[in-house]
């Protein structure tokens, strides 16, 4: 089986290096030192207090490896469209394109009942050009839970975590589904498949509209965040106003706002990847996070007066630090003109 990880950074170095313990043809699209490192050294993994390395094909040439049986695209979301054009050469007729990264995905109306049935979310695929290239058929979803740290090139440490669920969105159980979780799962992952994958990426989805942004404005870590009165009343707000908007869509969450908050603080002092990436000046995760759940609000006619201040707070947080496109800031209004009595 030919697998592709596009994006192997964090966690895709992470899955990669697993993966590549397997008897199956494993290769990692990467740059820079990190991809240097990599090609000299192999991926070196810690976690537990032990290490392993591993030694996958780790190119920055995707015409060089051809078509693949599994595309598994680990970018942060906001990457994928500048890149998308990049995996031509991997995509052949028969090719799963797994999306494990956070946010909603691209193919997410993709065969839903209803008025939304196909409808490209502007926020996260712009012009539509995922949906175009990498194709709504071809994709499985892919929610990541492990929280993995390139501590220097070509070394990962593994923070917290295994689990890499994964599902159809039609529900389905299929052969292409049970064949990536088994390959997960021979990475040393666990990699349950779900029949209901949208609940599941609103369950990620429901900490990271919050957390992340509400990080980035503050530079707390996430314990801060859940268990202080003011940041947790923000918090719970977002995520009321994203409750319902899911609602509305047919998401069930399995388990409720206080919960969900609670689980988040007992991680204890972790940055979230969006504080991470402002402090390490990198373009931060806004649009799959936040704006498309603003952009599902006015779908289904859901205020989201809370979301709506964040969202606009992070912007300018970003645009000042040049993390974030600019915009045409507005004008003055014009001063009224003297009366001629005046």
């Amino acid at each position: 089986m030919k697998v592709c990880i596009f994006g192997a950074g964090a966690i895709g170095g992470y899955l990669g290096a697993g993966l590549a313990r397997t008897d199956h043809e494993v290769s990692l699209i990467a740059r820079g030192e990190h991809l240097r490192a990599m090609r000299e050294r192999g991926i070196t993994v810690l976690k537990d207090g032990t290490s392993y390395t591993s030694r996958p094909n780790c190119t920055d040439d995707p015409s060089a490896l051809g078509p693949q049986d599994y595309l598994i695209v680990t970018l942060k979301a906001h990457s994928v469209i500048d890149t998308v054009d990049a995996m031509r050469p991997l995509l052949g007729p028969n090719t799963t394109v797994v999306t494990a990264y956070n946010g909603i995905p691209y193919w997410y109306f993709h065969g839903v009942e209803g008025k939304l049935r196909n409808h490209v979310l502007e926020s996260v695929d712009p012009g539509g050009r995922q949906w175009e290239i990498l194709k709504p058929e071809h994709a499985v979803g892919c929610i990541v839970y492990p929280a993995t740290e390139v501590v220097e090139p070509g070394v990962i440490k593994h923070v917290y975590g295994d689990k890499f669920p994964v599902g159809e969105p039609s529900g389905q159980v299929t052969e292409r589904l049970t064949a990536l979780s088994a390959l997960l799962e021979e990475g040393g992952f666990k990699a349950g498949t779900l029949d209901r994958i949208r609940d599941e990426i609103w369950l990620k989805l429901w900490g990271n509209l919050c957390f992340n942004p509400i990080s980035a404005l503050t530079l707390a870590t996430l314990d801060i965040i859940a268990f202080d009165p003011d940041t947790r009343a923000v918090a719970r707000a977002m995520m009321e106003e994203a409750r319902i908007i899911a609602e509305k869509l047919g998401v069930h969450f399995r388990v409720d706002v206080e919960r969900r908050i609670d689980g988040a603080g007992k991680v204890g002092a972790h940055k979230t990847s969006m504080l991470q990436d402002l402090e390490r000046n990198r373009p931060l995760e806004i649009d799959a996070l936040i704006t498309v759940v603003q952009e599902m609000g006015r779908l289904t006619e859901t205020p989201t007066p809370t979301l709506d201040v964040v969202l606009g707070l992070v912007r300018q947080r970003a645009r000042v630090a040049g993390l974030y496109p600019p915009i045409e800031l507005l004008k003055p209004a014009p001063k009224p003109a003297k009366s001629a009595t005046g």
